[in-house]
């Protein structure tokens, strides 16, 4: 994708969209076989060739799809950078006020990213160039961003720092299959229309794991394995790459790869409960009355059978077992020392390793009730005793009318 970049940029397009490779159309046809650029180069005729120029001995050639009118400039990968739209065979940068997130949309789509992460003027500096004079109106459904409408700028004036700065996701082209998570399993690509197992050198396999792993928004990498008996598309990372398609492509199958990542357990939740009416909500958060009880849950989607909870809690920590993947914590008699910011820690022996993932904080403050606890039993007791004799009362009295009715 280094190579295609530069390619791009030699032919005055925009970012890469996709590139492939397939059998070349003419045998014997000739060719050039890169090894590397840097990505800085100007021209793909300043990368390395291995050996004589103009001439290739493989059988594959590499298909490039450039975005036409809009690009991505000085940002940390393929998705991410100061927004420039071309304008009269130049590039011009786009003023923050004349693009919103149905705009940023339509540029992730056309550049062969995700959906936009972030949106920022001056995140990625301001360019020497000039400025877009137009206002995108983008419905956010087009493909191109030559599709959307435009209409003349409000005002004539886009202040230094507001160039807009945008950072996509990274495209779901890339998902590990058979491990029971999204951040385990066999590491597959969806390319040309279908999903390919991935396959690396031995000395090649954590690189290719990190970066599979921070794709995934999955962490580091806790293992990266060969698969036992399927092989894959060979791919060469340096490690540090922000997605699979910045890595170079082999020609060759390989073993498939198993990858597993830290953040392999989803993050469970955290709820409070009381049967006695204890709990109301609070301008920080839920606030409790002294003395009555109280029940937190901490709860766990089923992904992997097993596991403990570890209920955190200001002055001590408690333990249980995940039963149906939850596990429930009561506190009789609720007082100052259960005030605090309470999460919950799910812990999994899973693949041979220690896994463990946190909920968010649940903060709670204890407060004094209206009424003392016991008065405020006492009086639901009576309530309640009153309403059944009531009830019951009413039932006689309509029972004996209607039994004097069918008597006259």
């Amino acid at each position: 994708m280094i190579e295609t970049k530069v390619l791009c940029r030699e032919l005055d397009c925009g970012n890469v969209v996709a590139e492939s490779i397939g059998p070349l159309i003419e045998y014997g046809r000739r060719g050039v076989r890169l090894y590397r650029c840097s990505g800085d180069e100007s021209s793909i005729r300043q990368c390395d060739i291995i050996g004589k120029p103009g001439f290739c001995d493989g059988e594959y050639y590499r298909h490039v799809i450039c975005s036409e009118s809009v690009r991505l400039v000085d940002g940390a990968g393929l998705c991410s950078g100061r927004v420039e739209v071309k304008s009269n065979q130049s590039w011009a940068s786009v003023c923050e006020a004349d693009f919103d997130r149905q705009d940023a949309e339509v540029v992730c789509r056309d550049v062969g990213c995700g959906a936009p992460a972030a949106l920022q003027g001056g995140l990625y500096g301001e360019g020497e160039g000039q400025t877009w004079d137009k206002e995108f109106q983008c419905k956010g459904k087009e493909s191109l961003l030559l599709d959307c409408d435009t209409s003349d700028r409000e005002n004539n004036t886009c202040l230094p720092g507001n160039a807009v700065g945008l950072t996509c996701s990274e495209p779901d082209d890339v998902r590990l299959v058979g491990g029971g998570s999204r951040c385990a399993g066999r590491v597959e690509r969806y390319d040309q229309g279908e999903w390919r197992i991935v396959g690396a050198d031995d000395w090649d396999q954590r690189d290719v794991a990190a970066v599979v792993c921070r794709q995934l928004g999955c962490g580091s990498t806790v293992s990266a394995l060969p698969g036992n008996t399927t092989r894959g598309n060979g791919v060469t990372c340096s490690g540090s790459e922000s997605s699979l398609r910045e890595c170079w492509r082999r020609y060759d199958l390989l073993p498939g790869l198993t990858v597993i990542c830290s953040d392999l357990l989803v993050q469970p939740d955290i709820f409070l409960t009381d049967p006695m009416g204890g709990v109301f909500r609070g301008h920080q958060g839920p606030e409790m009355f002294r003395g009555y009880n109280f029940t937190i849950t901490c709860s766990t989607q089923p992904q992997y059978p097993g596991g403990s909870f570890l209920l955190m809690f200001t002055g001590s920590n408690r333990t249980q077992p995940a039963v149906n993947h939850s596990a429930a914590f009561l506190f009789p008699a609720a007082d100052d020392s259960h005030q605090g910011n309470y999460s919950c820690v799910y812990d999994n022996y899973v693949f041979s390793h220690n896994f463990s993932s946190e909920s968010e904080l649940l903060p709670l403050a204890i407060t004094a009730s209206p009424l003392p606890a016991f008065i405020i039993r006492h009086v639901v007791v009576l309530l309640i005793l009153l309403t059944t004799i009531t009830t019951s009362y009413l039932y006689y009295k309509v029972k004996t009318f209607t039994q004097t009715l069918q008597v006259i």
